[in-house]
């Protein structure tokens, strides 16, 4: 039999476990306005996956991530973590896209690529192209998706169009990284293969302002000598989106593509 003892230790026993459940209780009455990663993170994990409230907070929270790593002191550890933290809130967030839109997205490539050849043959076709693909039975958000593809196009250009000193130069760091064995060396070659049928931007976004861009057009390769440590790298991939966070402190490749991601 219990003692009134053990009776009065016991009793004591339930009334802290009462109160450690009630502090387990959360009050996200006014999580829209907050401003605490972890706090909006505990939410996020926590909130029903139909939760309205998921729209708004999730791009927060991204957003807030990334400002935190852009002036982050170089060696935080938490960087790695959030970097990781980006990656898997992308990726919960379906990466699919209708037929009809992908169907777009491919359209307006298709219609950059024909009015470039016609503008260097008769800038006067230009006009004609225009006006055939511009039909009634064009989906609303297509201006959406063209733009954002013919902006995608353009820096896609750009990063491609470096002058021959420039490329020279590129080369010349690439040759020196492939025969440096040096461990102790700050830089590393990363090469992306994009297997796609699309070209691709990599982005490649480390602590603070440390951002690289590397254009890999499709069923190629391209390399970059970045500095070593953490990053999240992402693209799109012909309307898919692609995240993942890395270290780098030696010689990687990413491909892109039919093939999973490494």
């Amino acid at each position: 039999m219990f003692s009134l003892k053990n009776i009065f230790f016991l009793l004591i026993l339930l009334s802290f476990s009462n109160l450690s459940a009630q502090k387990k209780i959360k009050d996200y009455s006014n999580i829209l306005n907050s401003t605490n990663i972890y706090e909006i993170d505990a939410y996020l994990r926590d909130a029903h996956p139909d939760d309205p409230k998921r729209t708004v907070l999730k791009p927060k929270l991204v957003k807030m991530l990334k400002e935190y790593i852009r002036t982050a002191h170089v060696g935080d550890q938490r960087v790695k973590d959030f970097q990781e933290k980006i990656v898997l809130l992308r990726k919960r967030a379906s990466t699919r896209i209708s037929f009809e839109e992908l169907n777009e997205i491919i359209r307006q490539k298709q219609i950059a690529k024909f009015k470039e050849e016609l503008r260097k043959k008769d800038g006067s076709s230009i006009t004609y192209i225009t006006t055939v693909y511009g039909s009634e039975s064009t989906p609303n958000n297509a201006t959406t998706f063209g733009s954002s593809v013919d902006t995608e196009v353009e820096e896609f250009k750009m990063l491609l169009s470096v002058s021959p000193i420039e490329h020279k130069n590129n080369t010349v760091k690439i040759l020196n990284s492939l025969f440096d064995n040096n461990p102790e060396s700050k830089e590393s070659i990363v090469m992306i293969e994009n297997k796609s049928d699309c070209n691709l931007i990599m982005r490649i976004d480390g602590v603070g302002n440390t951002k690289y861009r590397l254009a890999v057009p499709a069923h190629a390769q391209n390399t970059i000598v970045i500095s070593k440590g953490d990053y999240l790298f992402s693209s799109l991939v012909c309307g898919a989106q692609y995240a993942s966070q890395k270290t780098v402190q030696k010689a990687i490749m990413v491909a892109l593509g039919d093939s999973p991601a490494k």
